[in-house]
């Protein structure tokens, strides 16, 4: 399956997907129908039950610049934008996938958005991560209720209120990033990353996710509640089933 949209691609291999940001000349920065683009992308992705895996990357040198300064600057930027960028990165955040984001050249504004939306964050040393929306006088769309989760009140407060860019090292020093890989042997490390990632991407850790992403935002005797809720799903798919049989027979299991 491959779908062309107009500012970016959607290819599955078997259980995985990946979503490409194509547009190179703008260093794939987002305007809205870029927006509706990724929108449309995650919909897509998160109905195909097929998929167990989906990588967000960008075409040429950069990931993500963020939002077009050229559509701010024309005075074409506008509220239509923040619906469909706003579902996008809440159906990649919650969908029954592993996501994985593939960070070279920059991860700024809606690009370090894009990363926090998804589960693991893939960059290079040198790429260039930073909420830059102060510069502009707006907000840093719902990157001001992720950025935290991952780097603490403080540093996120400074990156959203400075604007100001860190690189890849630092990124990954501070919690930001969670695999640094070299450009120039990008494409073999992030496949063995996510050959490491489906090794271990049974029902269970996809549930298991869904418990991540709840640890924040509910009380203990509320999250208990949802854990047992989880718990009694994974215990009862056929890939604990699986689990059960692989230790039987001293093998590797073979995920649903």
């Amino acid at each position: 399956m491959k779908a062309e949209l107009a500012h970016l691609s959607v290819e599955k291999d078997g259980e995985l997907a990946h979503v490409v940001l194509d547009r190179p000349e703008r260093l794939n920065a987002i305007h809205q129908p870029a927006a509706r683009d990724l929108d449309a992308a995650a919909r897509l992705l998160d109905q195909d039950e097929d998929v167990k895996l989906v990588t967000i990357r960008g075409t040429g040198r950069s990931f993500c610049s963020g939002i077009d300064l050229k559509e701010i600057a024309k005075d074409e930027l506008a509220m239509n934008i923040v619906e469909p960028w706003e579902s996008a990165m809440r159906t990649f955040e919650t969908m029954d996938k592993i996501v994985v984001s593939v960070v070279k050249g920059h991860a700024i504004g809606g690009g370090l958005q894009i990363g926090v939306a998804s589960d693991i964050r893939v960059s290079t040393p040198d790429a260039q991560w930073g909420l830059t929306a102060i510069e502009e006088s707006i907000l840093p769309g719902l990157g001001t209720w992720r950025l935290s989760r991952f780097v603490g009140l403080g540093r996120a407060k400074k990156l959203t209120l400075l604007g100001n860019i860190i690189d890849g090292e630092e990124a990954h020093r501070i919690g930001l990033v969670d695999h640094l890989v070299d450009e120039e042997t990008m494409d073999e490390e992030v496949d063995d990353l996510i050959e490491r990632y489906m090794r271990a991407n049974s029902i269970g850790a996809r549930l298991s996710k869904q418990a991540v992403n709840d640890s924040f935002d509910l009380d203990f005797d509320a999250f208990y509640d949802r854990y047992l809720e989880l718990q009694e799903r994974a215990m009862s798919s056929p890939d604990f089933e699986e689990a059960k049989a692989a230790l039987r027979e001293d093998r590797e299991p073979n995920w649903n």
